[in-house]
């Protein structure tokens, strides 16, 4: 079943542009060790989906923690559809994600499991991401 809300005010939003930087959410805060953003994207659930059976295959002993959910529907309309008749209907739902912002966290693992995983992860993202680790200090 793919990430989705369970039920939004508004069915069709308009698709914005990401500009900036994470203001929020990009520090650790959950896990030891967190897969932060270094570029813009949309992620859908698929991609969300699939980056945390690769962490959990890969760190079963581990907590993961998934920090962005697919709350932006992205509307397509049919091929072979003329122009005008207005918006096309939902089509997916996306996440926004921008640099600095961290995707996924781990705890309750070494560093080379984490690095293990996270390299795993990777792998499934459409984006360049890299693992920082928790700061104790604050």
């Amino acid at each position: 079943m793919p990430l989705m809300p369970s039920r939004v005010r508004w069915r069709k939003v308009q698709r914005g542009n990401l500009r900036g930087i994470a203001q929020r959410g990009n520090v650790v805060s959950f896990g030891e060790y967190g897969l932060q953003a270094l570029e813009w994207a949309w992620m859908d659930g698929r991609q969300i989906e699939a980056g945390r059976v690769a962490a959990s295959r890969a760190a079963p002993e581990g907590r993961l923690y998934i920090r962005m959910f697919p709350h932006k529907p992205i509307s397509k309309k049919p091929l072979e559809t003329r122009m005008g008749k207005g918006k096309g209907e939902p089509e997916m739902w996306v996440a926004e994600v921008k640099p600095g912002h961290v995707i996924y966290e781990l705890a309750g693992v070494t560093e080379e499991k984490a690095t293990l995983a996270f390299n795993r992860v990777a792998h499934k993202l459409p984006i360049k991401v890299r693992m920082i680790r928790r700061r104790h200090g604050l």
